[in-house]
């Protein structure tokens, strides 16, 4: 059963750049998100991947109303939180929360960690004074900093990175949530600590049963996470698939050119040629046809007359591309 499910989503800015946009109310659209449709299941880690302003992070903050959407819905637990506002969005954030990228960021530096870790608590009106303090306990217990009365007092700057996160993992889930957003959680930790974090995220997840979105653009991470895969490109889905399947095995050319790219994930999968090297792409003059044959070495004529849809070719398996087979 499908605790989130997204329906066409799509998140267009306006960009203003120079003296005429002065003179006109757009000089063009970054499409962040342009017609995304997916599920995530009851207690499922879906890895959402792709290079730098693919539209991976702003798909995670939509989920969470952290961004209003030009178009599309966002159903959890079968209500559109779209059209939340007041009380309803109130109770849909003790529901759903976000782990960020950077620790030294997301943890405001004028707060202990119990201040900050019991902040949501005091948001949401949940226990009194003595409760709030044995949750934070729990969530500091549960984050694996131990033992916990040496944290509750101290200041961000007293904190390793690695610390500092498990302080903000600690804070998403004292409010026992049943839906985590985590945005490339440990991309700004030390190699030495990522390890120990990616364990604590998966035993989290398993024993409280959360269904999370895992962004990043670390397969080796994904690997380790996440039980499905989405691969996004310009604002769109270009692949979906069971993470091990998909890595082993990838079909579409834009897949095979984030995995050729990594040569740890590369040397046990099977990626084929590269299909172009990984720029960073226009937001803004989005390629008619396919968005991808512009840096693709297998592109044909039609590849440049109409969009590929976004089809199930296996079971499980989802490509948007007619020539994933070669």
């Amino acid at each position: 059963m499908s605790l989130v499910v997204v329906e066409h989503l799509q998140k267009w800015f306006t960009r203003r750049t120079g003296l005429l946009a002065l003179l006109r109310a757009s000089d063009g659209h970054v499409r962040a998100v342009d017609d995304v449709s997916f599920a995530i299941g009851e207690g499922e880690t879906v890895g959402l991947a792709g290079e730098s302003g693919s539209g991976k992070t702003t798909v995670g903050m939509l989920l969470l109303r952290l961004q209003e959407p030009t178009a599309g819905r966002v159903l959890f637990a079968g209500e559109d939180i779209v059209g939340f506002k007041g009380g309803q969005l109130k109770a849909f954030r003790r529901r759903a929360q976000m782990i960020f990228q950077d620790p030294y960021q997301s943890v405001n530096g004028r707060f202990r960690v119990v201040d900050w870790v019991r902040e949501p608590l005091v948001i949401h009106g949940i226990g009194r004074p003595q409760e709030q303090w044995d949750r934070v306990v729990q969530g500091l217990e549960r984050a694996e900093l131990r033992p916990p009365e040496e944290y509750l007092l101290r200041y961000p700057h007293e904190l390793s990175g690695g610390q500092r996160q498990r302080v903000a993992i600690a804070r998403a889930i004292v409010l026992e949530p049943r839906f985590i957003v985590a945005d490339e959680p440990t991309s700004m930790l030390d190699v030495s600590v990522r390890a120990g974090v990616l364990t604590l995220l998966r035993n989290l997840q398993r024993a409280l049963g959360l269904s999370m979105l895992f962004i990043s653009h670390d397969f080796s991470t994904i690997r380790v996470m996440c039980d499905r895969t989405i691969i996004m490109y310009l604002g769109k889905i270009v692949e979906v698939g069971p993470t091990a399947a998909l890595i082993a095995r990838p079909y579409h050319f834009y897949t095979r050119a984030l995995l050729a790219a990594i040569p740890r994930v590369q040397a046990g999968a099977r990626p084929g040629r590269a299909a172009a090297p990984l720029e960073a792409p226009d937001q803004v003059a989005v390629p008619k046809g396919c968005r991808f044959a512009p840096r693709c070495s297998h592109r044909r004529d039609s590849c440049s007359q109409e969009e590929p849809p976004l089809l199930e070719v296996d079971p499980g398996r989802w490509v948007a591309c007619p020539f994933y087979t070669e």
